[in-house]
């Protein structure tokens, strides 16, 4: 089977491909037009990392720098004016897929600051400024799923803005995003917004919970314990699957479907494996089911177009086996509440660390532009 015919197997199996990954020098060199035509990517996704190592490296962004500083810009507005640029780039880019599969994908998404995640106001008035400033309709904007992030994806979603959520790590931080979904669709419905427009993706980690779970086994080093390693990832995400499936057949969400609301579609998300012991495509292969998005890294994308393989439906019908791996999970030892408290700390803190890199990346290119 050849790359394309891989990927295009899972396409076909109702899973949409982005790219976990933007930079201006992806844009200039047509990388990202030629994964488009060549790799069935079908979106992009951004956060502060990737733009921390897109402006680190390469002289892609100077001229720009250089514009920014004749004119005394801001650190906070270089960064601001540099990643929307690329963004609706992206979002040109993609606005012919966008319109064929009437907005499904074809998306690009945008991070609010991740030192906003606390704080429910500054989240929701940026991410109301970040839709207006890249004026794409294919934007997505991501907030947070902090527990202050919630209130603020209602209120994006009720002023008809498309929202990527991100930092899910457990079901029960999901079930509150779904919900806070359902709040801002229904008040968009009271603010005469068409839902139909309005789409939205949850970003449920994948492989950061393997590592976070993996080296507690190891340390409980209990044959049990042990054989379960490898285990958590794939089976927190299929019973993700499981929690979507309920609310969006639910009696809540009918009157909402009947005016055009789109489901909020679960994405996957880092899926790249970091331990080598495990296959380098099992967050793609082993989350395989129709209606999903699964962003991987250039890497991960590369090794599934090599080899990976397209094994059928490998979520619906498997949640009493999920919920098996963590009854045996905490049998063995391991406090899983606390693993995800430690997963969405270290999450947005990782976030805040690359921001202010790309801060300091940002000013201090606007000095030499000087």
């Amino acid at each position: 089977m050849t790359e394309q015919n891989r990927l295009a197997a899972l396409s076909e199996a109702g899973v949409s491909i982005w790219l976990d990954d933007l930079s201006r020098e992806r844009l200039d060199s047509d990388n990202l037009a030629e994964l488009i035509r060549d790799f069935h990517v079908v979106g992009v996704t951004t956060n502060p990392t990737i733009f921390a190592n897109a402006l680190s490296h390469g002289e892609a962004y100077n001229a720009q720098m250089r514009e920014l500083a004749s004119r005394g810009a801001s650190v906070d507005d270089a960064v601001r004016e540099a990643t929307v640029a690329d963004v609706q780039r992206a979002c040109d880019l993609f606005r012919s897929t966008w319109e064929s599969t009437s907005g499904v994908d074809g998306r690009v998404s945008l991070e609010v600051a991740p030192d906003l995640a606390h704080d429910t106001e500054a989240t929701a008035a940026q991410a109301l400024d970040l839709w207006k400033g890249v004026d794409r309709p294919n934007l997505m904007v991501k907030i947070p799923a902090t527990v202050e992030g919630l209130p603020a994806i209602t209120s994006a979603i009720s002023e008809g803005i498309s929202v990527n959520v991100t930092l899910i790590f457990s079901i029960e931080r999901y079930l509150t995003v779904m919900d806070a979904y359902l709040s801002g669709l229904e008040q968009a419905a009271a603010n005469g917004h068409n839902l139909a427009s309005i789409r939205s993706v949850a970003s449920f980690f994948v492989s950061r919970v393997d590592t976070e779970i993996d080296p507690r086994l190891e340390k409980i080093g209990t044959d049990e314990a042990l054989a379960l390693r490898g285990k958590a990832a794939v089976a927190n995400a299929r019973l993700a699957h499981e929690a979507f499936r309920k609310v969006f057949s639910s009696d809540r969400w009918a009157p909402l479907a009947a005016k055009g609301a789109n489901p909020q579609r679960p994405l996957w998300a880092s899926t790249g494996v970091k331990n080598k012991a495990y296959p380098d495509t099992l967050y793609v292969t082993e989350l395989v089911v129709a209606d999903t998005v699964n962003t991987m890294p250039e890497a991960t994308m590369k090794a599934f177009a090599d080899h990976g393989e397209v094994k059928g439906d490998r979520v619906t019908g498997l949640a009493d086996d999920a919920r098996q791996v963590f009854e045996a999970l905490t049998a063995a030892g391991v406090d899983v509440p606390d693993v995800f408290e430690v997963l969405e700390r270290e999450g947005v803190e990782k976030f805040i660390a690359s921001w202010n890199e790309l801060k300091e990346t940002v000013r201090e290119q606007l000095e030499a532009a000087k």
